[in-house]
């Protein structure tokens, strides 16, 4: 299990001391990176496949048969998606601000097994009232998974290895949408009216457990911090503390930890930096309310039954792809902000398409690259959050969660763009969804700029002797070790 362990005689080495005795990509730190991939990449892949599942399995229940069951209306359905956000908005900041001062091996896990056990209750609900409090107890838990992992992964990686990192753990989200779909369809179908239970009811148990399993897995792979951790030697964690240092990554138990908690909140909240990312991230996750329709969509698309599950499978195949080959070409060419602004771009043609057409196939296809678009693009804002605001690392954390919470904000008005009303056709939604992608589009590029021209500089009073701290980001991505993240 990642232990906490004491940081040994790193505690009095200096920032200087490590800097001193680091060379990048040197034959040791490839060494140390492949090791620590193959911890964190694979457990955080599988939480966050666990998570995503008992997020998004509400729209699979619906499809399969719960909305008839319990007489749920289209309005009642939507107030049942928006409740998971108000505990999840209201969670984050005070959770991640809590993990900088936690083991990550033991918090992350011990939500997870909270949230999991709670999703079992939804078998045991017979109106939609009920529904909706299992989602807001839900939401509430799940609220610092997300954004604690955004933190951890940045606590351990480079900025020019954030992306590629970052981009195989999200694709998680995707291939969960995949999965959902695959399981959904063999579960409501398989089991429907075993011990009683409607299919539906069963597929909340069953991942549920899933969930409650992952977490005790965790608990032994999941690691803590670069400095604190047990399955590290002393001159790993030395290493490991200064190829973050040299890129002026913040860490928890080492150099630019925090400010102190009160002070860290302040700054992230002053920095015009955060509500930039903030509209943008708004942006894209209210395009991205569009998950828990996609089987609705199938349905208008004429599919039925087991095949509308199915059929909600190859875009969330495409999906993955474009998130790992972007996250993927974000590191290598060093750009965040273009590739985010084309992902949206497209997606915003395909939904133009989408609307436009009136062939299944067409649509189809078209919705497959759309939704491939959104969820690469979100991915990208959170690791462009993270290299742009890198220190402190409370401060960082803040950010992240707020962020992540108010862009989460924008799936509780975006639950309501897709009435049943509106069906066919779904005007609104696509409608709304193309503008949204449109402002993201427009306000990432907008950010690049003003980056450029208003670096983000770390004080000289936090800057270590010797290190490249002090110097702006954009004089910084210049060099060829470093990430560009003016980009």
């Amino acid at each position: 299990m990642g232990k906490q362990s004491g940081t040994g005689h790193l505690a009095n080495v200096s920032p200087e001391e490590l800097l001193a005795g680091y060379t990048p990509n040197s034959p040791e730190e490839k060494a140390l990176l492949r090791k620590i991939d193959s911890r964190i990449v694979p457990a955080v892949f599988f939480m966050y496949l666990l998570s995503y599942l008992d997020r998004a399995n509400i729209g699979n229940a619906k499809t399969a048969g719960m909305q008839a069951e319990l007489g749920m209306t289209s309005t009642q359905y939507s107030v049942v998606l928006l409740v998971f956000f108000v505990g999840y908005v209201l969670g984050e900041v005070p959770s991640n601000m809590l993990l900088t001062r936690m083991r990550p091996s033991l918090y992350l896990p011990g939500i997870m097994f909270l949230w999991g056990g709670v999703s079992l209750a939804f078998a045991g609900c017979h109106n939609w009232q009920s529904i909706a409090v299992v989602r807001l107890v839900i939401g509430t838990l799940e609220s610092g998974f997300g954004p604690g992992v955004a933190y951890l992964l940045s606590s351990w990686y480079r900025k020019n290895e954030l992306g590629s990192r970052f981009a195989l753990y999200y694709s998680a989200t995707a291939i969960s949408g995949a999965l959902g779909g695959l399981i959904a369809g063999a579960v409501t179908t398989g089991l429907e009216g075993v011990g009683g239970l409607s299919g539906w009811r069963w597929l909340f148990i069953i991942e549920g457990s899933a969930t409650i399993l992952g977490c005790a897995a965790a608990l032994f792979v999941l690691p803590d911090y670069p400095t604190t951790t047990l399955w590290l030697t002393q001159d790993e964690k030395r290493l490991a503390a200064a190829r973050l240092l040299y890129d002026s990554v913040g860490q928890s138990g080492g150099p630019g930890a925090s400010h102190g908690g009160l002070a860290s909140l302040t700054e992230s909240l002053l920095d015009w930096r955060t509500w930039m990312f903030t509209f943008i991230f708004m942006m894209t996750t209210g395009s991205q309310t569009i998950q828990y329709f996609v089987p609705t969509l199938m349905t208008q698309l004429g599919y039925t039954g087991n095949m509308a599950q199915y059929m909600t499978i190859p875009p969330y195949l495409v999906a993955a792809v474009f998130i790992i080959g972007l996250g993927f070409l974000s590191d290598r060419t060093g750009e965040r902000a273009l590739v985010i602004a084309s992902a949206t771009g497209v997606a915003a043609i395909c939904f133009v398409v989408d609307l436009a057409s009136y062939n299944t196939h067409v649509q189809y296809a078209f919705l497959c690259f759309a939704i491939a678009g959104v969820w690469a693009s979100c991915m990208l804002v959170l690791v462009y959050l993270s290299n742009v605001i890198s220190w402190p690392s409370e401060k960082r954390a803040i950010s992240q969660a707020f962020v992540n919470a108010m862009g989460n904000s924008a799936s509780i008005y975006g639950s309501f763009l897709w009435a049943d009303s509106t069906a066919p056709r779904y005007v609104p939604g696509f409608t709304t969804t193309i503008v949204m992608l449109l402002a993201c589009s427009a306000a990432t590029l907008l950010l690049r700029y003003l980056i450029a021209r208003y670096p983000y500089v770390i004080p000289d009073a936090d800057a270590p002797h010797g290190s490249d701290a002090d110097i702006p980001v954009s004089e910084k991505a210049q060099d060829a070790d470093l990430v560009k993240t003016t980009a």
